[in-house]
Formats: structure tokens, sequence, C-alpha cells
């Protein structure tokens, strides 16, 4: 797979102090979050942690492509929601790796466009094209 070419229109930055338990933090300061393992990770899971964040990010950022490719078909995604459930465990090698689900509800369209929907945002959205050929990621309709 070749590696995707972008015009860059923008660039987040952001420091982690501490890796997953510690603070994260954007250079604009509008991000400024303590972070900890979950509890089901051995963590206090007092704090946020990386796959919360990476599941804010990746259900928002579908959710654009999802009203990108809306407009164009021209269908009518008001009081639609994405949610990113995002898992992390062992890998057969040995370390980590993430897995993630994207649910959509779309209320105001059947189920066979509220589908076809969601695939063409899937190959819209950036968040996708980054993990896609990388790690599992299913879609569904709620």
């Amino acid at each position: 797979m070749a590696i995707q070419k972008i015009d860059v229109a923008y660039t987040a930055v952001a420091t982690a102090e501490n890796g997953r338990d510690g603070r994260v933090a954007s250079n604009d300061g509008k991000l400024d979050v303590v972070v900890n393992p979950p509890k089901e990770m051995g963590g206090s899971g007092a704090g946020t942690n990386p796959e919360q964040l990476f599941a804010a990010g990746y259900s928002a950022c579908f959710q654009g492509a999802l009203g990108v490719v809306a407009r164009q078909e021209k269908a009518d995604i008001s009081g639609s929601t994405v949610t990113a459930a995002v898992s992390i465990g062992k890998t057969e090698q040995g370390g980590f790796g993430l897995e993630v689900t994207i649910t959509a509800s779309i209320p105001n369209v059947d189920a066979a466009t509220a589908q076809s929907l969601i695939e063409k945002a899937h190959q819209v959205c950036p968040y996708s094209n980054a993990t896609r050929g990388n790690i599992k990621v299913d879609l569904a309709v709620a």
C-alpha cells in the first residue's frame, strides 16, 4: 500500500508527559487532560485514556465525513449520531493492537440507505483512511 500524500491544511500538536499515566496537552491549551490506564488494564482509571481520546476523535471525524456524503447524496442525516468503540488488546506477536467498531444511527433514512452512507463515509473519513489495512474496523447501523 502506497503512503497517502496530502496537501496539509492544519496540524494538531499535543505533548504527553509520563505516557499512559500522566498528562496530555495541546500546544494551544484547548486540550489538557490527565491520562491513566483503565482499571481493566491495571490502572487507576481516574483520568481519560488514549483509547477514549481516539474514539472521540474518530467518531467526530466520521460524523463529519457522513455529513459530506449526505450532502452529496441529498440524504437527511439530521439527528444522526456516530459512536466509535475502540478496543485494545494483545496481538499474536506479543505487542498491543486496536480494533474499532463504528456505529451510526441515522433516523431519517432506511437501513439500506444508512448502510450505504456509512460505507461511503468510511472512504472519505481521514481516520478511516489512516487505519485502513492496519486495524480491524467494523461498520454498523444502529
